[in-house]
């Protein structure tokens, strides 16, 4: 126990004892990881410049294709660089710094995802009231009040994990560090982190959830009065794969937290950490982008303006050379 107070660094888990596969792992997640960011940042910029996705819907897009590229980017690159380089150390510092980005950018998600849900119900079963109901300072609003009360939610539980004593061990049995891991090192007893996370879970996961399904139970009722035909199709095509995306989100991530709790890491609970942390930052670009036909028009019409721009600057480059050489050897 004395020495519990002297070290300030944290041993993460290998994802295998032979080279060749922390190789393979950490070229693979780099694939993934490289991947999910350029999506999410074409998403960003292209509605941002494009004008006609400038709406409710597209500005919770954006936002979420930011913080998806920022969720990632705590976790990925890190476990690569240690496979790369065959190390599992991180610093009390790096600990830190991750959990407290995962539960703000885990939270800040799970209130934009709910926020997605509320847009589609207002648009389909509220369209008379919809400009009323997600107004533009209502929008800007809430992401503000999401990014202020994640920062004090992550702060709250990242002081109150890091202030127990960690004695056991200092080899955290994840790939990254997240609190159920460390609450396992911890040589007090960690009941009241343990309350505090399954209260906060409840009421944050749950009511989300909760409103998420009920928001979708309601597009669907609305959907199947539609005639049979593109529309239907569309509504259809647009929600469930967002609805899948937060089960998978949300499922992983309580089941990581509230999960039975073991001295030793298994697979599951590694692959449930990569669902919760991983997948959805890369599912959320495909699934709005590939699926989306206003996001496509807008991708293509941004590479046909940069095309066309080109042509005019290789016209005018032509034009400029043709004319100095006339005007060198005399031809006018």
């Amino acid at each position: 126990m004395s020495n519990s107070s002297t070290t300030t660094d944290f041993l993460l888990m290998e994802i295998s004892d032979m080279r060749d596969l922390q190789v393979f792992y950490a070229m693979f997640f780099s694939l993934i990881y490289l991947v999910t960011v350029m999506g999410n940042l074409v998403i960003a910029a292209v509605t941002t410049l494009d004008k006609s996705l400038h709406t409710p819907m597209y500005f919770f897009l954006r936002n979420l294709s930011i913080l998806d590229s920022c969720y990632i980017s705590v976790t990925v690159p890190k476990s690569c660089m240690n496979s790369l380089l065959g190390t599992s150390y991180i610093s009390r510092a790096g600990c830190v710094a991750q959990v407290f980005l995962v539960i703000f950018f885990a939270f800040v998600e799970v209130l934009f995802l709910t926020f997605m849900a509320h847009d589609r119900f207002a648009a389909i079963c509220r369209p008379l009231h919809y400009p009323v109901i997600m107004s533009p300072r209502l929008c800007v609003h809430s992401t503000l009040a999401s990014l202020l009360s994640g920062l004090i939610y992550a702060a709250l539980n990242t002081l109150n994990t890091f202030r127990l004593p960690f004695c056991h061990s200092h080899a955290v049995q994840q790939l990254f560090c997240d609190i159920p891991s460390l609450l396992k090192l911890s040589c007090s007893d960690p009941f009241s982190n343990k309350i505090t996370i399954l209260v906060s879970s409840v009421v944050i996961c749950g009511g989300s959830f909760t409103y998420i399904i009920k928001s979708y139970i309601y597009i669907f009722s609305t959907v199947l009065r539609f005639p049979v035909g593109a529309g239907r199709k569309k509504a259809f095509s647009t929600c469930v794969p967002h609805i899948l995306v937060v089960l998978v989100f949300l499922s992983s991530g309580v089941y990581v937290y509230l999960g039975p709790s073991a001295i030793s890491a298994s697979t599951r609970d590694v692959i449930m950490s990569v669902f919760y942390s991983v997948i959805p930052p890369l599912f959320n670009p495909i699934i709005y982008s590939l699926r989306n036909e206003q996001i496509k028009c807008a991708i293509r019409k941004l590479m046909k303006r940069r095309y066309n721009s080109g042509n005019v600057f290789r016209t005018k480059e032509t034009f400029s050379i043709q004319f100095g050489r006339s005007y060198v050897f005399g031809n006018k």
